[in-house]
């Protein structure tokens, strides 16, 4: 089956089901559109990431930038009826080498339409979308946001969930950073989900995932490369032409189902 089948025939499914009949959810045409032009330098792309948001209809008062000691973060929050938290993040640096549509503006997109899709719900849990920084000089803006949490939050830190290049093939699971609880979650929604999904071993390096794993906050990694991702990523391939929108699509549906699905579980369920 095509990854393009599966995205048009996707339900926006986990234990939500009320709240997710409200969400805003984006059509597929609408995750290609964010594709007509990528920001490909990193001077960029932080503009680019508070414009983003803007347009997902995030207030400008709402849009935060946290300047920590390596990094930049760019942190949009949207209130839940409890403390209880929820992180959601992708990083927006990218190498020096090609543009960075699949490293990471896939996983950018996809966090900034899960913003859209909760704007006018109240989420029982606070979720904060977070487009890291530096990460690929040493995953600098997620240690610096996860050492700046207190050992005594953790516990109110229900689970952090990374995307990380999306565009090439379907969902998966990276296993080294993620919870092994939130690793059986993904699993059992894309069988409800009834797409292709698959765990795989880390692709290269450590993600922004690892940064709240070490401090034991339940994680979830996801990607959706194939065995032909050395070949785009980090070099002058990993541009825009090579992303393919219905893997975006399918991610993005894909991870929105994970949130709603934690979303409505009590805090500790996947510690």
């Amino acid at each position: 089956m095509s990854i393009l089948l599966v995205s048009l025939n996707l339900l926006a499914l986990g234990s939500g089901q009320t709240q997710q009949a409200h969400l805003s959810i984006s059509t597929r045409e609408e995750i290609a559109d964010e594709f007509k032009s990528v920001p490909c330098k990193n001077d960029e792309r932080q503009d680019a990431v508070k414009a983003l948001f803007a347009r997902m209809g995030a207030p400008s008062s709402e849009i935060a930038v946290e300047k920590l000691k390596n990094a930049e973060n760019i942190v949009v929050r949207k209130k839940g009826a409890s403390e209880e938290k929820i992180v959601v993040g992708a990083h927006y640096d990218k190498a020096d080498e090609g543009c960075g549509a699949i490293d990471n503006w896939t996983g950018i997109v996809a966090i900034a339409h899960m913003y859209k899709a909760f704007r006018d719900v109240l989420p029982n849990k606070t979720i904060l979308f977070v487009a890291f920084g530096n990460e690929e000089k040493g995953l600098l803006g997620s240690e610096a946001m996860a050492r700046g949490i207190a050992k005594d939050e953790r516990k109110q830190y229900c689970a952090m969930i990374n995307i990380d290049s999306l565009g090439m093939g379907y969902p998966q699971v990276t296993d080294e950073n993620s919870s092994y609880k939130m690793g059986l979650l993904a699993e059992s929604l894309a069988d409800k989900m009834k797409v292709p999904f698959g765990h795989s071993s880390s692709v290269g390096a450590d993600s922004d995932a690892h940064s709240f794993k070490s401090r034991d906050v339940p994680t979830m990694d996801i990607h959706a490369l194939t065995s032909r991702w050395r070949q785009y990523l980090h070099s002058s391939s990993d541009k825009v032409s090579n992303v393919k929108t219905e893997s975006v699509y399918l991610g993005y549906r894909f991870v929105l189902a994970a949130l709603a699905s934690i979303d409505t579980s009590p805090c500790d369920s996947y510690r």
